[in-house]
């Protein structure tokens, strides 16, 4: 048996997210479905995380185990994308891993942008690429708010209800905030995270920025661990994978 790891690039739009579901176009089944055919056998793709419908991955991991060795990797890859890219994927990397490797066990960090695109205008390169947000945002309040993100702490006000992580206490080994012309990109990073916890700490930053929320509030709304007081997630389409790393 070999194992193999891809690292894999897509836009989210069109997708039901990654994992396979009963109805729907999802990433993992797509990949899954081609690699088969390809080597002429069943495989299983196993994914570093799920990311939700409409969320984007720069360097998505994922590995899968088959019976005989690919013999040509790169014209494997271009077998590949040759199905794929037409409906927004790329695989970027095949890599040949060690039977302990695993993409979601093994990971030790994971790191997510959200990007938000601060201005009157309507984006048309970056449509369905980040999240549009007319009025004018505080990005210094918003990086301290982001600061008090930082370190180990019970993430429940973040966490969606049908999480299913068994604890909510997840630690944050950084959130920074950068803003560049009329775009805000704010990175993540920690080992795992909680079913919408990033979209929800976004949603709650923009509430900071827009002066709805004092630091004061959102810090209360953090320590309540009470979901019912965090602002609404941000929508998907701002969210990137950026990458896994082992």
């Amino acid at each position: 048996m070999f194992k193999y790891q891809l690292i894999i690039e897509y836009v989210g739009t069109s997708f039901r997210g990654w994992q396979i579901q009963k109805k729907g176009k999802t990433i993992q089944g797509l990949i899954q479905k081609k690699i088969s055919e390809l080597l002429n056998e069943q495989i299983n793709l196993f994914g570093s995380g799920r990311t939700d419908t409409g969320v984007h991955a720069i360097e998505q991991s994922a590995h899968f185990v088959c019976k005989n060795k690919i013999k040509n990797l790169e014209k494997f890859i271009k077998s590949l994308n040759h199905f794929l890219n037409e409906d927004g994927i790329s695989i970027i990397k095949i890599k040949k891993r060690s039977k302990e490797f695993h993409a979601r066990y093994s990971a030790k960090m994971r790191i997510y942008k959200y990007l938000i695109i601060n201005r009157i205008g309507q984006p048309v390169l970056d449509k369905d690429r980040g999240w549009h947000i007319m009025k004018r945002l505080d990005v210094k309040i918003m990086k301290k708010g982001a600061k008090k993100l930082i370190g180990t702490k019970d993430f429940s006000t973040f966490r969606a209800s049908s999480c299913r992580a068994k604890s909510p206490i997840k630690t944050m080994k950084l959130v920074k905030i950068k803003n560049q012309k009329n775009k805000i990109e704010i990175e993540f990073r920690s080992q795992s995270f909680l079913q919408q916890q990033v979209r929800s700490m976004v949603g709650c930053l923009k509430y900071l920025g827009e002066k709805k929320w004092s630091l004061k509030k959102f810090v209360s709304v953090m320590k309540s661990k009470k979901r019912i007081l965090c602002a609404p997630p941000a929508p998907p389409e701002g969210l990137y994978l950026t990458r896994v790393i082992y």
